[in-house]
């Protein structure tokens, strides 16, 4: 498992003009070698590799303005932009119905305004006890240095990412095993969702569920989406414009804070409580055939439930926690009280299984006896009864041990980023009874 540390370098920044000038000769050398690789393919109909493509650029102009082994980086990554080619063409020519159109050959970058990404191996960093001795990062051929966190024998290399209006120095590393005492037999259960989250439960005795609030991603997504609708107005045409790009990137990265805060909230609630094994609710395509209304449609869609999802996963697998992902049929309908049967699901088929409780309202289950429960509390219960169908015990949710799992949660709250301007208000970190 690796993980990366960001940096991020503004405009503001005194390294960004160096960054950018040998993000520019990147680009450079990548169209050199995409035309020659174009024009061989055109006319002989094959591929050279990046090997092949080394030992033609090495006199060029191009490849010599960066260090050879960060120019040889740079036909890797071309060589895998021709390998997904191939394999779309493949695809396309035995099912195109999957595509609007034949693949195209791999595009040109922007003459002017095109940045091409750095990759920097080990060897291509200075090892000098000044520099990553001290943990400062420091690439070769370029003026700059980066403050680092990370061991230096844990960092496998670092890599320069062109955005819009900003670079990100990305440190990749592969971090020690830190295994927790945990046990494989208490199971967890997560149900992701939009107002709330995440609902997590477990089949372990006196564990508190928890809901984490979404409300607060919801909010950032709608003031994106109008502040969005005014510029594209004002404009007046189609495009994509710096100011449009700044907001994006402002949006996902608030969004991506916040999804870290909420899955590592989760994760420590798991090892404090000692549960070994976590499974989370995943249904195939759930996005592209999701129909619940225009609005609901866009605010479930535009949470990014799959990368929350492998926040989760890989903060788990560090700590010694298993994962499991499942499809979530029928979790919602069934009543995880009464332990109703979970039928798989079967395309185009409707069940014939009639359910002893009913969901009343967006955030109630009524069970069987009338008892009324968190309808998303209902839902992680019965994701963990899809993989561990006896986890609550063999005869109902008892354990065997005297022991009813808690149906009334506790509500988190994600520690969002201090909001600085009035109209992105931010919700106070902490817990809250529902």
């Amino acid at each position: 498992m690796h993980l990366v540390e960001q940096h991020v370098i503004q405009k503001t920044d005194a390294r960004f003009p160096t960054i950018d000038a040998a993000c520019f000769a990147s680009k450079n050398l990548y169209n050199a070698a995409l035309y020659a690789l174009r024009h061989h393919y055109i006319w002989h109909q094959t591929f050279l590799t990046s090997v092949e493509m080394d030992k033609r650029m090495q006199s060029h102009e191009a490849y010599q303005a960066l260090p050879a082994k960060v120019a040889q980086q740079v036909l890797r990554v071309l060589e895998k932009n021709w390998i997904s080619f191939f394999a779309s063409l493949a695809e396309w020519k035995n099912h195109p119905e999957k595509f609007k159109a034949r693949p195209r050959l791999p595009g040109y970058l922007d003459k002017t305004a095109g940045r091409n990404v750095l990759i920097y191996t080990m060897q291509a960093v200075s090892r000098s006890k000044r520099t990553l001795g001290r943990r400062i990062i420091q690439p070769s051929g370029l003026a700059i240095q980066v403050k680092t966190q990370q061991d230096p024998s844990s960092i496998d290399q670092v890599r320069i990412v062109p955005k819009s209006g900003f670079y990100v120095v990305e440190v990749i590393y592969e971090p020690k095993p830190n295994l927790s005492a945990v046990d494989p037999a208490w199971v967890a259960g997560i149900d992701v969702g939009m107002n709330n989250l995440a609902a997590l439960t477990s089949n372990k005795p006196g564990c508190v569920p928890i809901l984490v609030n979404g409300r607060g991603i919801k909010s950032t997504n709608q003031w994106y989406n109008k502040r969005l609708a005014q510029l594209q107005k004002a404009r007046g045409r189609p495009g994509f414009t710096r100011q449009m790009q700044a907001l994006t990137t402002r949006r996902t990265r608030r969004i991506d804070h916040d999804l870290h805060h909420a899955s590592r909230l989760l994760i420590d609630l798991l090892i404090a409580d000692g549960i070994g094994t976590l499974v989370i609710g995943k249904n195939e395509g759930w996005k592209q055939n999701s129909h619940l209304g225009t609005r609901t449609n866009q605010q479930f869609v535009q949470i990014p439930h799959a990368r929350f999802i492998e926040m989760l996963t890989y903060k788990a697998q560090r700590v010694g926690i298993t994962v499991i992902l499942t499809e979530e049929s029928y979790t919602s309908q069934a009543s995880f009280v009464d332990r109703d049967p979970l039928p798989p699901y079967q395309k185009g088929k409707a069940t014939e299984q009639r359910f002893s409780g009913k969901r009343i309202t967006r955030g109630l289950y009524r069970t069987k006896e009338g008892r009324l429960i968190n309808a998303d509390l209902n839902g992680a219960g019965n994701i963990v009864r899809k993989v561990a169908p006896n986890a609550f015990g063999s005869d109902g949710v008892e354990d065997g041990r005297g022991h009813e799992p808690v149906v009334h949660p506790v509500k988190a709250v994600i520690p969002f980023t201090p909001r600085k301007r009035k109209r992105l208000p931010g919700p106070v970190s902490g817990f809250a009874s529902v």
